[in-house]
């Protein structure tokens, strides 16, 4: 008896049989055969792609100097790795997260949250070694590819039986950026980053160093969780996946000691610091501060009240802000006023088109139109509260939204209530909406920092923070002419 082949079957099957025979490579490390479906010419294509995309998303830090510094300390590790002909690029992001991460064909970020907590140059090339470990065994590609063989099994699986499975092959960079490539691949990347340290004379000890720098924010992060009654946030970032103290960590650090070129390995504890005073600490002046829910903006010379029980997070696109048990969630966003245009006509061309029971608010100084119009979100079509508001030169567009649609009405009151609250800073106000920066100072013999912390202009845990900074987390205390990172 003959079976017929279904000939939905036969692209994805002949696919899958052209994977196989062409998608495995020399891994650059190993030296062993992996399963890849991209040469190094198109792994560079993809990292420059995405790279376009991270930096929309995500602004590149304003210091040319630091740049220049970060880029010479990477370029040094990228050197000594086992893909020192390809172009490696290093981009320190306007972030105050702690973070940092690569991209296919050596696009590698590190966040200004992060440089601020490291102390010495040794523990940023471990950083950057960590990441250049990632792009030189190509762990992104080989997840690329792992992510298109399932995208083509998938295809198999509904033509044979109707149940379709796909895969946003972004998503395998993001989730990679968000939570690591896993507990080998974190693994091997702390095996070669070690090695690396150690080809260009820093002490691969320094990547359980800023394990160790990482692991306090944890603590500090649950502590924190607990003084306020809530859920603590989980940290991702490098080296999230093992504990300071694990066996095989030390196991593949240690077995960089024979690579060691220098009898005095290079610390520089001195230049970094000169280097990352005045960076940026804490939420980025030219995006907006938040401080006892009110939201404060120097550059656009405004601010907004929210109720304290609400979340507000400042993302580089809006300003969101959150209700309790995310019972309702509201949006704002700014633009250039287009000229010649109402503010109804202006959330017009902004997609609602029929608007309903519209109205001015009241606000002294500003032009505003305020409506109601259903809207299409993830928890279905809802009544939600539109608010445009023109000053001189921006238009700020206001959403508003409930989980449930019978809440409409007991929040509605609240979303118009924020747009009210706008209004220009005061001299006091630009004080509290200018930025903080991390600056230097010598430590004597009396030097504590608890008192450091009651001049700080740190508003909550500030003892805790400059602890954090200078790696003396919980408890420590700094010795007599030793510099120290402070925020003024």
């Amino acid at each position: 008896m003959h079976r017929k082949i279904n000939p939905a079957l036969i692209t994805p099957l002949l696919l899958l049989l052209a994977l196989a025979l062409h998608g495995c490579a020399t891994n650059p490390v190993t030296g062993k055969q992996d399963f890849v479906l991209m040469s190094e010419d198109e792994e560079v294509s993809l990292g420059q792609k995405y790279h376009q995309q991270i930096t929309l998303e995500m602004p590149v830090y304003d210091d040319s100097a630091l740049h220049s510094y970060v880029n010479e300390v990477g370029q040094r590790i990228a050197k000594a790795s086992h893909r020192p002909g390809l172009t490696f690029r290093f981009t320190v992001i306007d972030s105050d997260t702690v973070n940092a991460f690569a991209l296919p064909g050596g696009y590698i970020y590190i966040t200004r949250g992060i440089l601020a907590y490291l102390n010495s140059e040794a523990e940023l090339a471990a950083v950057l070694g960590h990441e250049v470990g990632h792009v030189t065994a190509r762990h992104s590609v080989r997840q690329h590819s792992a992510a298109t063989a399932t995208s083509v099994a998938g295809a198999i699986l509904g033509a044979t039986t109707g149940i379709s499975a796909s895969q946003d092959l972004f998503n395998v960079f993001g989730k990679a950026m968000l939570s690591g490539y896993g507990r080998e691949h974190e693994l091997e990347s702390d095996r070669l980053g070690a090695q690396y340290l150690a080809r260009t004379g820093y002490d691969p000890q320094a990547m359980i160093e800023v394990i160790g720098v990482l692991k306090n924010q944890e603590l500090f992060e649950r502590e924190r969780a607990r003084a306020e009654g809530r859920e603590a946030r989980a940290y991702h970032g490098v080296f999230a996946s093992h504990p300071e103290n694990d066996r095989r960590l030390q196991e593949v650090v240690g077995e960089a000691e024979a690579l060691k070129t220098a009898t005095r390995p290079r610390v520089g504890r001195e230049i970094f610091l000169d280097h990352v005073d005045g960076l940026a600490f804490g939420a980025s002046e030219n995006d907006g501060m938040v401080v006892d829910n009110r939201f404060y903006h120097k550059p656009l010379d405004f601010r907004l009240d929210f109720a304290t029980s609400w979340t507000l997070s400042n993302r580089p696109d809006r300003l969101v802000a959150t209700a309790p048990d995310q019972a309702a969630i509201m949006e704002i966003r700014v633009a250039e006023r287009p000229p010649g245009v109402t503010p109804r006509q202006f959330m017009q061309q902004q997609g609602v088109k029929k608007p309903l029971r519209g109205e001015t608010l009241k606000l002294k100084g500003f032009d505003s139109y305020a409506a109601v119009s259903p809207l299409k979100t993830g928890f279905g079509q809802r009544n939600a509260r539109f608010i445009v508001l023109f000053d001189k030169h921006h238009a700020y567009m206001f959403t508003g939204v409930t989980r449930s649609a019978d809440q409409h009405k007991l929040f509605d009151g609240q979303f118009k209530d924020v747009a009210r609250s706008f209004q220009r800073l005061s001299a006091e106000e630009k004080k509290l909406a200018t930025g903080l920066k991390v600056r230097l100072t010598k430590a004597t013999a009396k030097t504590r920092f608890a008192a450091l912390a009651a001049k700080s202009p740190i508003r909550k845990y500030a003892d805790a923070e400059l602890r954090l900074l200078n790696d003396m987390y919980p408890s420590g205390e700094p010795s007599a002419g030793q510099t120290l990172k402070v925020v003024r």
